[in-house]
């Protein structure tokens, strides 16, 4: 599958991008998985904001990098999302290798933590990340945190 990548601060992404950010989040983790919550946490505002779009120019993959200390007093990788109609095909795994390329580009080989939703921790441990603490539940969704292990 052919993606092009942007990645911008909150400040310079168009009022069209925003909404096409923000419509892919509430139609994976609102609607399709179900969970009430409030999408807009003002985290937004100070992240890099990572946008996947298909040679259409439909944005099919997104995910926001996080400066240290705006969530976490390390750098974190957040709101990892592909479009339903391409999962299996590997986008998911091409996310992650551009979010992390990304985050080192911007902040180096610092410290990454991530809140991982449970069901996708050998996921997330291919890219070298490891468990830290217990399994607990977000909007009814078993999530855990984790951590990047640079030296793997």
């Amino acid at each position: 599958m052919q993606i092009s990548w942007a990645i911008k601060p909150f400040n310079a992404l168009t009022i069209y991008e925003l909404y096409e950010i923000l419509e892919l989040r509430q139609r994976v983790f609102v609607l399709e998985q179900q969970c009430a919550f409030i999408d807009n946490d003002y985290l937004d505002v100070d992240s890099y904001h990572l946008m996947g779009y298909d040679a259409k120019g439909k944005l099919m993959a997104y995910a926001r990098i996080l400066p240290p200390g705006v969530d976490y007093s390390e750098a974190s990788i957040g709101r990892v999302v592909t479009q339903p109609a391409v999962r299996g095909t590997g986008l998911g795994k091409m996310l992650m290798q551009e979010a992390i390329k990304e985050l080192i580009r911007i902040f180096g080989k610092v410290p990454v933590k991530i809140k991982a939703q449970y069901y996708l921790l050998k996921f997330y441990m291919s890219f070298g990340f490891v468990p830290k603490g217990n399994v607990f539940m977000e909007d009814a969704i078993e999530h855990i945190e984790m951590v990047m292990q640079w030296d793997r």
